[in-house]
């Protein structure tokens, strides 16, 4: 007797990312006299979008947010804009310690034109889940550009729980997460029960968490590999699991170096750049340039995950 075929439907397909896959955390460069460097930047952006990126996120922690001006970052905003064009999408970092400042700053990226805005949870202060989830839901009313919330509880002394995320999963505007919790299994119970886009803010965890659905990453270390690391998810899109975990595997003493040596990823990043003849400049007070045995690693790192 034959089986009769299925006359349920397929099943439908995956949303679509709110700004594509691959994300660089880029850096903001300087000036040799530590101003900021317009040019550098829409020379940079076009070379990462060129080799791969979806888009950029602009001021977060490795674009050194805590030491640039308000008018730097709508101008930086603006200056990228121009550069990359429609090509890629501009998320921008607007988190502060203040709600009031956060919406100014959400503000003047949409008006600067920015595609979304990156809002890491309120540092020092530490407020409790549901003073927390009031100042997210001010911000996302504030504008009219989508949010990614950013969970790094090892930077602002406070977790973006599971729990809180799946609530403010529900505001149309709340889309995204970076994460950086290291919750693997807190992860997996927000993608289990919400529609957020989940991107990696570890590279270390880049195929891990896309392997359980996540929607990619959001990668400080693109900056300098941005062709290595969106072929990992182009590898495992093919069905390709075992290369695309080879690929992850050659980038990960890079990862390690730029990431896990001690040394912030704002640092070792412009360090490479520079080394590299990129745009970059240095880095602002109280951070410090790398040394030259730092900058040695760095190096033959680099050339491990790029030979060949």
């Amino acid at each position: 007797m034959t089986t009769p075929p299925s006359s349920a439907p397929p099943a439908p397909p995956p949303p679509a990312p709110p700004f594509g896959r691959a994300l660089c955390a880029m850096i903001t460069p300087f000036t040799d006299s530590g101003a900021l460097d317009l040019d550098g930047a829409r020379a940079l952006a076009d070379r990462l979008v060129a080799q791969g990126c979806d888009g950029l996120v602009l001021s977060g922690t490795t674009g050194e947010s805590p030491t640039t001006t308000d008018a730097e970052k709508a101008a930086l905003v603006a200056a990228v804009r121009d550069a990359v064009g429609g090509r890629a999408s501009i998320v921008a970092g607007v988190g502060t310690f203040d709600t009031r400042h956060t919406v100014e700053l959400a503000l003047a990226a949409e008006k600067a034109g920015a595609d979304g805005l990156l809002v890491v949870s309120p540092y020092y202060s530490r407020p409790p889940q549901d003073a927390l989830e009031a100042h997210f839901r001010e911000i996302a009313d504030a504008s009219g550009l989508p949010l990614v919330l950013y969970d790094i509880p090892g930077r602002t002394g406070t977790r973006i729980e599971p729990d809180t995320l799946i609530r403010l999963a529900a505001h149309p505007r709340i889309v995204a997460v970076k994460d950086c919790s290291y919750d693997f299994l807190g992860a997996q119970k927000v993608l289990a029960r919400t529609e957020l886009a989940y991107y990696a803010g570890c590279d270390e965890h880049n195929l891990a968490l896309y392997a359980v659905g996540g929607t990619g990453y959001v990668s400080t270390v693109a900056n300098v590999v941005p062709a290595q690391l969106r072929a990992v998810l182009d590898a495992f899109d093919a069905g390709e699991t075992a290369r695309a975990a080879r690929l992850q595997q050659r980038a990960t003493p890079l990862i390690e170096a730029m990431m896990s040596a001690g040394l912030p990823g704002a640092v070792t990043t412009k360090a490479l750049l520079t080394a590299l003849g990129l745009p970059a400049g240095p880095v602002r007070a109280p951070l410090r340039p790398a040394g030259r045995e730092a900058v040695d690693g760095l190096l033959a790192a680099y050339a491990e995950a790029t030979a060949g």
